[in-house]
């Protein structure tokens, strides 16, 4: 006796979450074929994270060396906790490693910075004095 043959239905729903991949291929044709793989990356990783990109936000998650002198970089962005890389998001390194920001967060805390600078400046400016010199105090007592 010869041997049943399976149906290739059950086949086709061990695999089903493969569509849902081709699903998101679709939006990313436009871009350039590493452009797209980024993405993907990125997105993965924010899948197997998870909740737990709060707890590791503004650190290296990964470095890949493009060619032999550009390195990429995952990280995650301790401002907006994004999934990032170097090359597509920018990227400010900390020291320290635990503060890694995008080029778009930096912009913003920069931006923040000088206005907060600049509001300090004024309203110093406005309330103090000019000072008088010792000749006028001493006319003024």
């Amino acid at each position: 006796m010869g041997r049943a043959r399976k149906s290739k239905t059950s086949k086709r729903d061990k695999y089903a979450s493969f569509g849902d991949m081709a699903d998101e291929s679709d939006e990313d044709a436009d871009l350039p074929k590493d452009e797209a793989g980024r993405r993907k990356i990125k997105r993965q990783y924010g899948e197997l994270l998870g909740i737990r990109i709060e707890k590791l936000r503004g650190r290296v998650l990964n470095r890949e060396r493009i060619n032999k002198t550009i390195e990429g970089i995952y990280f995650i962005c301790a401002s907006c906790m994004k999934v990032c890389h170097s090359l597509d998001d920018g990227f400010t390194e900390d020291p320290a490693n635990q503060n890694n920001l995008c080029g778009e967060c930096t912009k913003a805390q920069a931006a923040a910075t000088t206005a907060a600078a600049a509001a300090v400046k004024e309203s110093s400016g406005a309330s103090r004095r000019p000072a008088r010199s010792p000749r006028k105090r001493a006319a003024a007592r």
